[in-house]
């Protein structure tokens, strides 16, 4: 006899229901993914609310390409969190779409015609040379030129970040709202993508210096500084490992959401799930924490409407 266990609702949908009222039946519903998101949603109000917490947020670049990019920008514009680490195509999506426009497009098309007509394809997302490459280098070119000219001859990313988002980005811009509302962007992948690669062709004739170093001495002070510490980490790669490594030196994360389409079967960070940062000591064994399996661009709109509502 199954007993103290409550048993599972259908959802229920009327006139002029909201989204919040959708999310309030994810946990009675039990659908597989959905409690998980609404144990998320959870975890995120409790961090959000935790006045005592430094609140990461890590994503790749490539959900900027997206409209997601519109979900980062309002957490970071709503100042729900205080820290981001991100990889190089963040600054060249979120730069490239404050002045040319991404179309829609498909999965299935042909790749080699595309090519010849100068569409990049990210996905099911289409991006002209003139609306990535040719823009961000013209616009870079000419932030660059201008901090030489202002004296400056060593930058770190934090630093760049915040110029990007002050000098070359709209109201539509992640960077735009981090700089205005003093949140750090760190990019330790920087010259992994367009704007790195700026960088480099300005350095060859002027020497100017991105300072890495300076950037982690200050992620670390950030740290230690915080009496504790929580994330929303989207996706893999650098910018997921960059938070939770340094959160180890600290006795790990008091808050951690996972979203990834990752699979844990072939050891890969991008599939690691929270339970295996406990191990390492990058998440605390008295955390709470979530792993929800899923696509960021459909997840992290509802968890996040759900959070705003």
């Amino acid at each position: 006899m199954i007993t103290d266990v409550e048993a599972i609702k259908d959802y229920d949908f009327h006139e002029d229901m909201r989204i919040s009222d959708l999310i309030a039946q994810m946990r009675n519903a039990w659908g597989f993914t959905s409690e998980k998101i609404a144990t998320g949603i959870d975890i995120l109000k409790m961090m959000i609310s935790d006045e005592k917490c430094l609140k990461f947020l890590s994503f790749p670049a490539c959900i900027v390409a997206t409209g997601t990019r519109g979900v980062l920008k309002e957490m970071v514009k709503r100042r729900l969190i205080d820290v981001i680490i991100t990889t190089c195509g963040t600054l060249d999506h979120d730069l490239a779409r404050s002045w040319r426009n991404y179309y829609r497009g498909s999965f299935n098309l042909d790749d080699r015609e595309l090519h010849r007509a100068g569409v990049n394809r990210l996905g099911n997302v289409l991006i002209p040379n003139e609306s990535y490459g040719i823009i961000i280098e013209k616009k870079m070119q000419d932030l660059l030129s201008a901090l030489w000219s202002e004296g400056v001859r060593e930058i770190s990313s934090r630093e760049l970040s915040r110029e990007i988002g002050l000098r070359l980005c709209n109201e539509d811009s992640i960077l735009y709202w981090a700089a205005k509302n003093n949140i750090p962007v760190y990019v330790p992948g920087i010259t992994d993508g367009a704007v790195g690669y700026q960088i480099w062709l300005f350095s060859q004739n002027h020497k100017m210096k991105i300072d890495i170093l300076r950037d982690e001495q200050e992620i670390n002070d950030l740290i230690f500084d915080a009496e504790k510490t929580g994330a929303l980490v989207i996706g893999g790669g650098i910018s997921k490992h960059h938070v939770i490594w340094w959160n180890q030196f600290k006795g790990g994360l008091d808050y951690a959401v996972y979203i990834t389409t990752a699979v844990e079967w072939d050891g890969s960070l991008s599939g690691a799930r929270v339970r295996e940062a406990i191990s390492w000591g990058k998440v605390k064994e008295t955390a709470k924490h979530v792993t929800i399996e899923g696509d960021a661009t459909v997840i992290l709109p509802l968890m996040i409407a759900a959070v705003i509502s």
